[in-house]
């Protein structure tokens, strides 16, 4: 599941970007809901909100690091949710990386195109809002105790007199039931 979700995000993303170079390029914004959301080509050497834009290389290492910390836990990984969250934040990762390393102005310093605008707001690309919803499915996923193993964290037992072991994802339910 991680791979297909990721597969689906980096398609997304790269055919978008694909798009939008060629047909809007050198064009006016195109208005989508008024002012609101438009449509405009900005080439971005830096990150979220046009930071560190000296830091091109840093951002491209930091993406392939991202990748390849992904791929270790993807090893161990037992739950959807999880295997969502993380072929989101895989398949942006890489849709960032491949503007990075294939774009102008040089390898591993490309400039990441971005096109979605919101007013009052960055311009971002799919790669970033797969990131971010990633990522916010991964502290959603924290927050309940969840874990990539499948295993679910419990802080104290049924009887809330000691601490629990993490135990497989509803265990505690056929404990109950048995």
């Amino acid at each position: 599941m991680l791979l297909a979700v990721a597969l689906v995000a980096y398609l997304v993303d790269l055919g978008s970007k694909l798009l939008v170079v060629s047909g809007l390029e050198g064009h006016a914004p195109i208005r989508v809901i008024g002012d609101v959301l438009t449509f405009q080509v900005i080439r971005n050497p830096g990150a979220a909100f046009g930071m560190g834009q000296a830091l091109t290389i840093v951002f491209t290492l930091i993406a392939a690091s991202v990748i390849v910390v992904i791929w270790r836990i993807a090893r161990k990984l037992h739950s959807l949710p999880w295997a969502v969250a993380l072929g989101l934040l895989l398949g942006g990762a890489l849709g960032n990386l491949t503007d990075r390393l294939f774009r102008g102005p040089a390898v591993f310093r490309g400039h990441v195109v971005d096109f979605v605008s919101l007013q009052h707001f960055a311009v971002f690309n799919l790669a970033d809002s797969a990131i971010v919803c990633g990522g916010v499915l991964v502290v959603l996923l924290s927050f309940r105790g969840s874990n990539p193993d499948g295993t679910v964290h419990r802080d104290r037992d049924d009887r809330g007199d000691r601490d629990a072991a993490e135990e497989p994802a509803g265990a505690a339910e056929e404990g109950r039931q048995g």
